[in-house]
């Protein structure tokens, strides 16, 4: 049962980093040619309307899916009845949206544009809520392979759409139309090639069941989407669309990197988790791994992206998205803590501890609002030649709050899983020393490299190749399992 659980756990994590890198590529790919051709206030538009999208869309699930996750058997019946629960509460919030959206752009000083773009936008809730299970099945079996091939051919289909409609001068409906493709064909595929159809009933009583677990978790992530979003409202209602549009790019690809992470982590960790929740020995151990997995990941990926972030901006960009790279980069060094403090959640999740997911994340929140509060009045500041000066001082802000926010949930999570704080911090600080240096010596080369193509090859193999090689010297056995792993040789690395 161990080994099973090792090469599914392995095979997941690849699948999972397979699907991811290949979306991310697909969806950067599109991401750049539309940055080329729609102007700062097409993306500020559809920015505005994606802060409402994401609030709704957590009524879509209701928290369901963590639950249905969690549980070890879920049953047909309780995947059906969480099915046909998340298309109701779909199309009812989608009406309402519907009939709201005059309300939407009354928040942006009335802008009329806002109407019709978020009616057609908001459509991906019901396209959403069909995929949710099908998805939720194939992650509980460690199927990854058909997500991946439903999200590639999404975001092809998308692809084409978007970037047709762009260079045809459609503006901001290139962007809406790409997202509604997208998630309708990936919906499309999951239900013709699972095999699986849902029951043609409906159970109250199963539905109950999950309210434990999906009520603490829908709580957990209205307060996480809360924090994730209320910053564009605000940006947009007090500084504008052009502004909400810099933000938007830098919050945009500083989360491709930072929300694939967290999903490889949670989709393939979390039912390994859950499978020896009741050995407290096992999971202890199987703790420790996770986190060191994951510093050796997330410590390069974001530090060296940091430093990287101007010649990548301008090669992909050229000067257009300027004023976008510092908050690209305060939003990645946000991001490590976040990538970090979800991890942490995953093993509170898998134990069924949800109340203590819910007062962390309430204390992460409490604390953003607190620095939100405070940085508020200046957040429509600007100087000559900076329209963006006082968003970056909301960005500090919530670093700030991120950082004091992981320590405190570092120490309460180690409690729960059988270690101590010095243990989880001695997980992660090697990875960050080393990333510290190695971007140090990425920096210099930045001074004596003029040309941003030439620039980004020698910083990217100076990054990988110090990295990869100390680790070597210092016979790390994370890098060592990860590498048998990649050969195809038998690993124990989760």
């Amino acid at each position: 049962m161990a080994e099973e659980l090792k090469t599914l756990t392995a095979r997941s994590v690849k699948w999972n980093l397979i699907d991811r890198m290949s979306s991310q590529l697909l969806y950067g790919v599109t991401g750049i040619i539309l940055a080329r051709l729609l102007s700062q206030e097409d993306f500020g538009l559809v920015g505005a309307i994606l802060v409402f999208q994401a609030f709704a869309s957590l009524f879509v699930d209701s928290g369901f899916s963590f639950a249905l996750i969690q549980r070890k058997a879920p049953t047909r019946l309780d995947y059906s009845t969480v099915l046909w629960f998340n298309l109701g509460m779909a199309t009812l919030i989608y009406a309402v949206l519907f009939v709201c959206a005059p309300l939407i752009a009354d928040c942006y000083g009335g802008d009329g544009r806002l109407v019709p773009l978020s009616r057609v936008m908001f459509l991906t809730f019901i396209l959403n809520a069909s995929a949710i299970v099908q998805t939720n099945r194939l992650m509980k079996k460690m199927d990854v392979r058909l997500v991946a091939a439903s999200n590639a051919a999404g975001l092809v289909c998308g692809a084409v759409v978007g970037i047709w409609m762009a260079f045809a001068g459609y503006g901001a409906w290139a962007i809406v139309w790409q997202n509604i493709a997208l998630n309708a064909v990936k919906s499309l595929v999951l239900w013709l090639a699972s095999g699986w159809l849902p029951l043609l009933r409906f159970s109250w009583q199963s539905l109950r069941s999950f309210f434990s677990v999906g009520a603490g978790m829908m709580t957990t992530s209205f307060l996480n989407v809360l924090f994730q979003n209320i910053y564009a409202f605000f940006i947009g209602n007090r500084a504008g669309l052009v502004p909400l549009g810099y933000f938007s790019q830098a919050d945009k690809w500083s989360k491709m990197g930072i929300t694939s992470i967290s999903q490889v982590l949670t989709s393939s960790f979390l039912p390994a988790l859950s499978a020896v929740q009741d050995d407290s020995e096992r999971f202890a151990r199987a703790s420790a791994k996770m986190n060191r997995f994951t510093a050796y990941i997330v410590m390069p990926a974001m530090g060296f992206l940091m430093v990287m972030a101007t010649p990548v901006f301008h090669c992909l960009f050229g000067a257009k998205w300027d004023p976008s790279i510092v908050l690209f980069q305060i939003l990645l060094l946000r991001g490590v803590f976040t990538v970090l403090t979800g991890l942490y959640n995953n093993y509170l999740i898998a134990l069924a501890r949800t109340k203590a997911v819910v007062g962390q994340e309430t204390l992460r929140d409490v604390l953003a609002l607190v620095f939100l509060v405070a940085t508020l009045p200046f957040i429509a500041m600007s100087r000559e030649g900076d329209i963006l000066f006082g968003i970056r001082i909301l960005l500090y802000g919530q670093l700030g709050a991120s950082v004091i926010a992981w320590a405190v949930m570092t120490v309460k999570t180690a409690k729960v899983t059988g270690r101590r704080f010095g243990q989880f911090l001695g997980d992660n600080v090697p990875y960050l020393a080393e990333t510290v240096v190695i971007g140090a010596v990425m920096w210099g080369e930045s001074l004596l490299i003029g040309n941003c193509w030439t620039l980004l090859l020698v910083q990217a193999l100076t990054g990988v190749g110090m990295y990869v090689s100390v680790n070597l010297m210092l016979k790390s056995v994370i890098q060592k399992e990860i590498f048998a792993f990649i050969r195809g040789k038998k690993s124990d690395f989760v």
